[in-house]
């Protein structure tokens, strides 16, 4: 199931009428549940802390006794959506009854004019490089969320502007890109023995003079059709070297690098050393690549803003976690990046789903 979210028109942050109106019902659930569900939810966002009957017969607009509410919550914990944390007879939102929520009771809507300017001013200045545009996008999303912002840097698959070998010592050579924007990367290459250093400044001539402008994945097989049709003049070892020192950035990726800022704020509610082994583990894997390239799949998968509460996303276990998390497209619609926060399972999810929507949107436009 597609748990993607476009937001919608009304605004996030109004205060919470007498009376509101129920969206359509999530299957399985009638009016009173749906009303119950959404209220022990959104007293779990704002306090941490279960809730009672009686609590809950002041704050609901129907007019429901303690008996009948009492009754609505245990059809609602026999239905896996709430929880008993302790014998008392509060109860919490699983991650189940979350799920519920987000996907068919959650209001929410687009940032205000005043809120839009604010993170446009926050990102859009000049000076900066790229690196640290994304970081303080990272910063910015953890203080409007008061979670980790998260910002996956994209994949750098634009212009090449040019391309060396530089030998290091016998065996061993550096091929630097440079990319159109600036961005300079290297890699190490293992050169066969006996390879001459002069033949690195003919690989290095060849491909500047014949395709400095393309992206890596186009020279790529612009060079891999010339090899084929021997239309290089480099003898086959030059050839073999070229190939290999363009594949280092095919095997490896090409400028990934996720920026995680706020995590601290992760610990906030930690009182418990499973909940903080919990977290620990979470920065372990948020540091591997592999985790950056699944981010970028899940959020490849979506036009719009998804939501994953506890193990959903299949990164984090069973952590207590949830995570929102938005692609980054450029104005062809390629996906450029993703942005996004992680926090409790009790996040604001209503306040933070169009936060990372337009800035998301922000981010694709200056990496576009």
């Amino acid at each position: 199931m597609d748990h993607s979210h476009k937001p919608n028109a009304a605004r996030p942050n109004a205060a919470r009428p007498a009376a509101r109106p129920m969206p359509r019902l999530p299957p399985g659930l009638d009016l009173r549940s749906a009303a119950v569900l959404r209220e022990i939810v959104e007293q779990y966002v704002e306090t941490g802390e279960p809730m009672g009957s009686r609590t809950l017969s002041r704050l609901l607009p129907l007019n429901l006794s303690p008996a009948t509410i009492r009754n609505v919550m245990a059809d609602l914990t026999d239905a896996g959506l709430l929880f008993s944390p302790h014998t008392s007879a509060g109860r919490l939102p699983t991650d189940r009854g979350l799920r519920l929520f987000v996907d068919g009771l959650l209001q929410f809507g687009e940032l205000s004019e005043d809120e839009r300017n604010t993170i446009n001013k926050a990102l859009v200045q000049t000076g900066r490089s790229l690196q640290e545009t994304l970081a303080q996008a990272s910063l910015m999303l953890s203080g409007l969320s008061a979670a980790a912002g998260l910002v996956l840097a994209p994949k750098g698959d634009g212009p090449v502007k040019h391309i060396e070998f530089v030998s290091l010592s016998p065996g061993r050579a550096l091929v630097v890109l440079v990319s159109a924007d600036g961005q300079v990367e290297n890699r190490i290459l293992e050169l066969p023995p006996g390879f001459a250093p002069s033949a690195l400044q003919q690989a290095s001539n060849y491909l500047n003079a014949q395709f400095s402008g393309l992206t890596l994945a186009e020279l790529r097989r612009r060079v891999a059709t010339d090899i084929s049709a021997d239309r290089t003049a480099l003898d086959t070892l030059t050839n073999s070297v070229i190939e290999a020192g363009l594949a280092t950035w095919s095997a490896q990726g090409r400028g990934g690098s996720l920026i995680l800022r706020g995590q601290s704020r992760l610990l906030a509610d930690v009182d418990q050393l499973e909940k903080l082994s919990s977290i620990q583990s979470l920065f372990e894997r948020l540091e591997n690549e592999e985790t950056m390239l699944r981010l970028l799949d899940l959020a490849e998968t979506s036009d719009g803003v998804r939501i994953f509460i506890g193990a959903e996303s299949g990164l984090f276990g069973a952590a207590g976690v949830s995570m929102i998390v938005a692609p980054a497209r450029n104005a062809q619609d390629r996906i450029v990046g993703a942005i996004g926060v992680i926090g409790p399972t009790r996040i604001n999810y209503g306040r933070i789903i169009p936060v990372v929507d337009y800035t998301a949107r922000v981010i694709g436009r200056l990496l576009g």
